[in-house]
């Protein structure tokens, strides 16, 4: 019998190793999976290479992680943000490296990553320092530059509620990277408000299959 849930966090964590990539869902404040990522603080991997659309808030999400110093490298597209005064910190002494990316690259870059392309051409960034190194090409007169996919070790994602199977149904906003980010990583963990049994999600609903999702984990809401 297919069963992906496991009983806790720390149970869903703990085989990540130093020197893993991982995908972290969410928008702002939105779809983050927050009780996956202390449960990876406590677990205490580190030289983490992370993919998240921006660095945290305060010392919540993954700015935990960044104040630690888990966090060797991040890819991101808003990594300025008044209260991401973390990641700011850090990267001025040179803990941290970063990769920023536009977001509507990012987001392609990830989709391609879960659909198997390798690679793409795009005309954003041309002309600027994210075009430094990268080929370029020009399609029917506009020069566009080659954009390599994003996959992860591992993709932490946060969705409304899930099936034992892995189905995901999503919450509005809380949707965002997360299921491109459910694609693109070799072992996707979900964190979850409520699982229900098989058969009780309606299929309509259903925005991830669960044949992308390897391990599933309910929240406690604290």
């Amino acid at each position: 019998m297919i069963n992906k849930i496991y009983d806790s966090m720390d149970a869903a964590v703990a085989d990540i190793s130093d020197g893993s990539s991982i995908l972290f869902g969410g928008f702002g404040g939105a779809g983050v999976a927050y009780e996956l990522i202390l449960a990876l603080h406590r677990q205490g991997a580190k030289n983490i290479s992370a993919v998240s659309n921006n660095p945290g808030y305060h010392e919540e999400g993954i700015a935990k992680l960044i104040a630690y110093d888990r966090i060797s490298k991040l890819t991101c597209s808003f990594p300025n943000a008044k209260d991401s005064y973390v990641f700011r910190q850090k990267f001025e002494e040179g803990k941290i490296d970063l990769e920023l990316v536009p977001q509507g690259t990012l987001a392609e870059r990830i989709r391609a990553g879960g659909s198997g392309i390798e690679a793409f051409f795009t005309p954003t960034g041309v002309g600027t320092e994210i075009a430094a190194g990268k080929e370029e090409r020009e399609f029917n007169g506009i020069p566009c530059i080659l954009e390599k996919a994003i996959r992860g070790d591992y993709a932490f994602i946060k969705a409304k509620k899930a099936d034992r199977w892995g189905n995901l149904v999503y919450n509005k906003s809380g949707r965002n990277f997360n299921p491109a980010m459910a694609m693109a990583g070799k072992i996707t963990i979900a964190e979850v408000d409520e699982i229900v049994e098989v058969g009780e999600l309606d299929p309509e609903t259903i925005v991830t299959p669960g044949i992308f999702v390897q391990r599933v984990v309910k929240r406690s809401g604290l």
